[in-house]
């Protein structure tokens, strides 16, 4: 073995670098790490799970990426789903043109609204009138022909209709507005929901 290095606030011995050994070894793990770091960040996703080919948007021009809501094939046929994929319901205790919404507390912890950033949300596909109303925390909460529109807390990805007539009161919707009151052939609503 050749000379020992020592160095300074160490308390071992490192050997000489015998040809650039450690260097080469540091270099590759650093590039091992780097490319798991990027794989990694191509596994991510917005929290929501990926689409599924039953949420395909239906646009013809290609889309409106801001849109709030658009439109999406499903078991139930067209629906409105919102700017992520995520189909969008209606709750039969509100009312139409009311302005407000009834859904609070825990119903809007498991039904969480569909909101915006400005009075005149843009929409792709939809045809029905879209508009807001304001909730009590200042929220902007879209709605379509009058409702309020909601989300689904169980609904895993892009595309689930598992909220279809939970509790006989929420309702996925068509592109006009329309409540759409069919049973979807894939999925049921757990047995312990609540329609509030």
């Amino acid at each position: 073995m050749g000379p020992v290095l020592r160095m300074s606030g160490s308390r071992g011995t490192v050997p000489p670098d015998e040809g650039g050994a450690i260097v080469r070894k540091s270099i590759i793990r650093s590039g091992a790490v780097a490319v798991g770091l990027l794989v990694l960040a191509g596994c991510g996703s917005s929290g929501y799970g990926g689409g599924s080919a039953s949420s395909s948007s239906s646009s013809a021009g290609g889309g409106t990426s801001n849109a709030v809501l658009k439109t999406a094939s499903s078991d139930l046929g067209k629906i409105v789903v919102d700017g992520d994929g995520r189909t969008v319901y209606v709750f039969d205790k509100d009312t139409p043109g009311s302005g407000k919404s009834v859904c609070s507390g825990d119903c809007i912890a498991k039904w969480p609204a569909v909101t915006a950033d400005s009075d005149s949300p843009e929409v792709d596909g939809v045809s029905g009138d879209v508009g807001t109303i304001t909730r009590d925390d200042g929220t902007k909460q879209v709605t379509l022909a009058g409702m309020p529109l909601y989300l689904y807390g169980a609904d895993s990805q892009a595309g689930d209709v598992t909220g279809q007539a939970t509790g006989g009161v929420w309702w996925v919707v068509a592109p006009d507005g329309k409540k759409i009151a069919a049973a979807a052939a894939s999925s049921s609503a757990p047995p312990s929901a609540s329609g509030y």
